[in-house]
């Protein structure tokens, strides 16, 4: 689906596919080493190989990936994906997790790929989001507070989050910002 970010580039948000092996490496190095610590809770710079199968190994229901393009870039770089694991004791659960490249943040891409896989969670009968935060992560918590989410488990350094897949839907089609949100919600009408 085509859509822009707040500044008015277009993206192209798709599902995520085996043959994108490549851009999900490149993505994941062009992050910085905070970015990548605060997704990955590591800040290596490469990602290892299982990490990158596994990232691309999505089916559309077990596996839920999308990733975004940057259009007006001249190769149509990969520049955010978001992805739900689905729980294998509960299956109305998934593990949810968004990265965005740093130049793309505060332009309303997250807010895109999550509303993106919220409607298709919930096309797979997924009720539920588990959101592993990093306590230091103030704008993944404030992020995952603001869809709904409340705090079901913490240790010293990572928070465990519930989201409710329905009231996340309900409360980013409320906000309706960034504009291009709702070429999504159009998608999945």
């Amino acid at each position: 689906m085509e859509t822009r970010l707040e500044n008015g580039s277009p993206v192209c948000i798709r599902t995520i596919r085996e043959e994108d092996r490549e851009l999900m490496r490149v993505g994941i190095e062009k992050m910085s080493q905070r970015s990548r610590y605060l997704r990955f809770f590591s800040g290596a710079r490469s990602a290892p190989e299982w990490v990158i199968e596994r990232l691309v190994a999505a089916d559309g229901h077990d596996h839920i990936a999308w990733g975004a393009l940057d259009m007006a870039g001249d190769d149509k770089p990969a520049i955010g994906a978001v992805h739900a694991f689905r729980d294998e004791e509960d299956d109305d659960c998934a593990e949810f997790s968004v990265a965005v490249l740093d130049e793309y943040h505060g332009l309303g891409l997250g807010k895109l790929l999550t509303a993106t896989i919220l409607l298709d969670a919930r096309e797979e009968a997924i009720t539920e989001f588990e959101v592993n935060i990093l306590a230091d992560n103030a704008g993944a918590k404030d992020f995952t507070r603001s869809l709904g989410g409340r705090l079901v488990d913490s240790d010293r350094d990572v928070l465990e989050y519930v989201l409710d897949v329905e009231t996340a839907i309900v409360r980013l089609k409320a906000d309706c910002d960034p504009p291009g949100i709702t070429e999504v919600f159009k998608a999945f009408a």
